[in-house]
């Protein structure tokens, strides 16, 4: 079928094409009833909007972009990406946005994306995530003039637009947690250490335990499950053996979890575990998963309005969306000695 356009909607009307125009943006310029005719018509003779004219009259292409520089294995495992996904395709589709969705090797590559995005024009702004400590890409989107929201705390942001959940606050209650159970020696699983949310991290668990007189252990990986199996053989290595540990996500947690059973070890009576993000994972793991839980989808939700109302001409400024709350479950009981 031929595309219908708004010659043939002005000609079944029998009023001008500026008129039909007027008529399907909602703009003055025609009377109620034209405007009614004609929208009568276009829905008659189902009128869609041409979105490439669209885009051109607006010098906009009506698309965000994601760029998530992680290997493929990782992200096919971890549910954290693709709820976040979830939550910004949730407001795209009522804004008739696309999301422009790359995955690449690292960093260069990333950058490299985004100069070519910028030189085509092919999206209107960018949604960054897993923020680095002085993260080389803010200068680059500086020096574009990208529009952008980064996913990550103020103080990794360096003054960009961010969206954040508080993770010292939440790694202060996990601990705080454990230690109230009795837990003085505790290991935890951490992420990448160049991520800007893991440093954060460590920082407030060196804090936390240096308060809480605590003995720890951190082992950082690739937030992969099979790293997360290894360093948790790692941690149970170490002397004193911990009898809670944290992970810094779900997948990590659950694969924990069974190197801790394959080695006879009982949880919780053995060893308290505490997940991060709080997916559907924890809740069907046998037992359960005490974990600290956020909403990703609202998340990333949240930073979508948050690119919109930077476009829209909002003052660009940090957000805090969340402090992820502590969800206790089987996974915790007091320690069995001191």
């Amino acid at each position: 079928m031929s595309r219908v356009t708004i010659k043939e909607i002005a000609r079944r009307c029998g009023v001008s094409q500026g008129a039909v125009s007027y008529a399907l943006n909602n703009r003055p310029g025609v009377s109620e009833a034209t405007r009614a005719r004609v929208l009568r018509v276009a829905a008659e003779l189902e009128w869609m909007p041409n979105r490439a004219a669209r885009q051109l009259s607006a010098a906009r292409s009506e698309t965000f972009g994601l760029v998530l520089a992680r290997s493929a294995q990782t992200l096919i495992e971890e549910p954290y990406f693709m709820g976040f996904v979830g939550g910004v395709e949730s407001v795209l589709a009522e804004k008739s946005y696309a999301l422009a969705l790359q995955v690449v090797a690292d960093l260069d590559e990333e950058v490299a994306t985004y100069r070519k995005w910028s030189a085509e024009r092919r999206v209107d702004g960018v949604i960054v995530v897993d923020l680095r400590v002085a993260d080389p890409r803010i200068p680059v989107l500086r020096k574009l003039g990208l529009p952008a929201v980064l996913v990550g705390d103020p103080a990794l942001a360096d003054g960009l637009p961010c969206v954040w959940t508080d993770g010292t606050a939440a790694m202060n209650t996990a601990l705080d947690h454990v230690a109230s159970l009795g837990h003085g020696s505790i290991a935890r699983i951490a992420g990448p250490p160049d991520f800007g949310d893991v440093f954060i991290r460590d920082q407030a668990f060196d804090l936390a335990a240096s308060r809480l007189a605590l003995s720890t252990i951190t082992c950082h990986t690739d937030y992969s499950a099979a790293q997360g199996a290894a360093a948790t053989h790692e941690a149970l290595a170490a002397t004193p053996r911990p009898t809670a540990i944290i992970y810094d996500n779900d997948i990590m947690a659950v694969a924990g979890l069974a190197v801790i059973q394959a080695l006879d070890l009982r949880i919780p009576d053995d060893i308290t575990l505490v997940a991060w993000d709080d997916s559907t994972l924890c809740r069907i793991t046998h037992p359960t998963l005490t974990a600290l839980s956020h909403n990703v989808v609202g998340y990333g939700a949240e930073v979508t309005h948050h690119l919109l109302a930077l476009l829209a001409g909002a003052e660009p400024q940090p957000h805090l969306y969340s402090t992820p709350l502590l969800i206790i479950r089987e996974s915790s009981a007091r320690a069995a000695f001191p």
